[in-house]
């Protein structure tokens, strides 16, 4: 398989896995809550939708952060199980783990930090209701820029010498 099917396939994989993980953590915690309403398909996106009236706004504030952290959760577990992944013989899983660890670690510091300002707030209005925005928004932006520490540092050099070592070993 050339080197860009894999990557196609390693970003349709890491947005498959994101939403599911995210959107999964406001469905655990709206059922938990007794809020769920419905699953909202929209355009390539899914919206977990709630009874807004059956929760409190500190209810509201953690059903809205849920998703960050169950993303920020499953991306630090794959940077800790990062040297085993990249020993897989499998070009595709390891492209598909590089391109889902990227995407949990940075989809929702970016959001939180910088682009829920442009996209009428999403998660931000209920984590408001627990936290001042601003001080949200702060760390949020400490987060992303330790998480492109991390894979800039430990994550890229990794990744890299296993694809190369694949691509040694095909020659």
């Amino acid at each position: 398989m050339t080197k860009r099917k894999r990557q196609y396939i390693g970003i349709l994989v890491a947005i498959a896995a994101y939403y599911i993980i995210h959107e999964g953590a406001h469905l655990v915690a709206a059922l938990l809550m007794g809020a769920f309403k419905q699953i909202n398909f929209m355009g390539l996106g899914i919206q977990i939708d709630i009874f807004r009236e059956r929760l409190t706004n500190t209810q509201l504030g953690w059903f809205c952060m849920a998703g960050a952290l169950a993303t920020f959760i499953a991306a630090w577990i794959l940077v800790l199980m990062s040297r085993k992944i990249c020993t897989s013989p499998s070009p595709v899983f390891k492209a598909i783990m590089w391109y889902m660890t990227l995407a949990l670690l940075m989809l929702d510091p970016l959001y939180l930090s910088v682009l829920c300002g442009f996209f009428g707030g999403g998660d931000m209005n209920g984590i408001r209701l627990l936290l001042p925005e601003a001080a949200v928004r702060i760390t949020f932006a400490i987060i992303a820029v330790i998480h492109l520490l991390v894979i800039w540092k430990y994550l890229l050099p990794k990744y890299k010498e296993s694809f190369e070592n694949d691509n040694r070993n095909k020659e």
